[in-house]
């Protein structure tokens, strides 16, 4: 075994072996005991709870598909590795619990620069009170990450881009557009190290407490994380659901410098889009983060832009492409 993946296999069962529940998750992790962790050929967890539903995503992170390594520090890796899964639980109403982490790693990868991986990831983890339980390691031409994350929600109340219905009103969270133009800065290499736009792109915010405040208390109807952009995704919901979608240009919030069509087609804003029926008024800001009626869901499958001047156009479906 090479002696970077002895080193990465020790620092994450040391990491791994300090992880501490959050207390308001403690229920949670009750629910889901988890009896073996790292060490073991496989995590071993409690029968489910009958009152919760168990969540499962995962996603890939691909050395010149999704970063370059030149311009993405490790320690921004990862974070937004863990991040992305953290989103998609957000997405669905629910609370994480635990993540499985499997690398691929070429020969550039060093203890320092591992090193600066692993704190990225662990910091966000603490943050949230999340275990991480197992994974795998293997050696490749270029650096892969692929994390699975396992969270949990009320049966039969999550958040689903299958239930938008004709009258809802469509909400956006957050300003999109600034991952896009935090890329475009970083990959020029022109910005400055309090650039908010690049720290936007590099350390992503998964709104986890978002999710769960729209599914407990407002009761969204559908929902989705935008990781592609918001054409492309919104598409993904309205083709989920069978409907279609009036969007309002000069409704949509857009990231301070940004572009429209940096809001419309940037990838990895990691806000969250759902509907809402009519007569449910959520707050103009949780948290501070801005909730921004955008647009109406409408019969048919037709995606229309509305322009200032009230025109009406077909919505382009651009999303991000992951190639860097």
């Amino acid at each position: 075994m090479k002696q970077n993946e002895l080193f990465i296999i020790n620092k994450i069962r040391h990491k791994a072996s300090q992880s501490v529940d959050k207390p308001e998750l403690g229920a949670l992790r009750r629910a889901w005991r988890l009896r073996l962790g790292i060490g073991d050929d496989a995590a071993a967890l409690a029968s489910l709870d009958p009152r919760q539903e168990l969540l499962i995503t995962t996603d890939l992170l691909v050395e010149g598909a999704h970063f370059h390594r030149r311009r993405h520090p490790a320690r921004a890796l990862g974070h937004k590795v863990l991040a992305r899964g953290l989103s998609d639980i957000a997405a669905m109403g629910g609370a994480p619990l635990y993540a499985l982490l499997s690398l691929c790693l070429p020969g550039w990868t060093g203890e320092k620069w591992l090193k600066q991986f692993l704190a990225g990831l662990f910091r966000l983890a603490r943050q949230h009170g999340i275990a991480l339980i197992g994974g795998d390691l293997s050696a490749g031409n270029r650096f892969v990450a692929d994390i699975i994350v396992l969270g949990s929600a009320p049966r039969g109340r999550i958040l689903e881009r299958g239930r938008a219905k004709v009258g809802q009103i469509l909400y956006v969270s957050g300003r999109l557009g600034g991952s896009a133009l935090g890329l475009k800065r970083l990959l020029a290499g022109r910005f400055q190290p309090t650039d908010r736009a690049v720290r936007r792109h590099l350390y992503p915010t998964p709104r986890l407490a978002l999710g769960r405040f729209l599914l407990e208390k407002l009761h969204a109807a559908a929902g989705m994380d935008l990781s592609d952009g918001l054409s492309i995704d919104l598409y993904r919901l309205t083709r989920e659901s069978g409907v279609g979608a009036d969007l309002l240009a000069t409704a949509i919030p857009v990231f301070p410098s940004a572009t429209l069509n940096q809001a419309l087609h940037g990838g990895e804003d990691y806000e969250l889009l759902f509907t809402l029926d009519p007569r449910r008024k959520p707050p103009a800001h949780f948290e501070g983060i801005p909730l921004t009626p955008i647009g109406t869901i409408t019969a048919g499958r037709r995606l229309v832009l509305v322009g200032p001047d009230g025109r009406r156009k077909p919505l382009p479906i651009r999303g991000f492409q992951h190639k860097v």
